[in-house]
């Protein structure tokens, strides 16, 4: 796991599939994505936003398909815990979509505690599961 640089934005821009190149550029200068590798090859993308210029909150984990279930979203999500943590973080933030189980199942499983939801802000008009990891 890596720190995001510049020479990745085209490829976090093919992966991200929420965010132009633009954007994702002033990501990678501010710090606030990671990529894990595997063998030499791009495999996830991690993204996150600081609320209240503070509080790391999860905005997109994304493996690509052939390193799915391989443990590159934990490892990825390990690497931000553990910068956190170097940084005196109390906990990270992240969320899943409310009619999403799989996803609410995964933060689960890696330690993620479920702490609220937030209703009416998605399309469908599905809730948001928050989930805090202590650090």
């Amino acid at each position: 796991m890596r720190a995001a640089d510049l020479r990745d934005v085209d490829w976090l821009t093919q992966n991200d599939g929420h965010l132009d190149a633009t954007t994702l550029a002033a990501k990678v200068e501010n710090v606030e994505m990671l990529v894990a590798e595997v063998g030499g090859e791009k495999a996830g993308l991690l993204r996150f936003d600081r609320l209240w210029s503070q509080v790391p909150f999860v905005a997109q984990v994304r493996v690509a398909e052939g390193f799915r279930r391989t443990g590159v979203g934990r490892a990825l999500m390990q690497a931000l815990a553990d910068a956190e943590r170097s940084r005196n973080t109390p906990f990270i933030l992240s969320s899943a979509t409310g009619d999403e189980t799989e996803p609410q199942a995964w933060h689960r499983a890696i330690g993620f505690e479920e702490c609220g939801e937030l209703s009416g802000i998605n399309a469908n008009g599905a809730s948001e599961v928050v989930f805090r990891l202590s650090l």
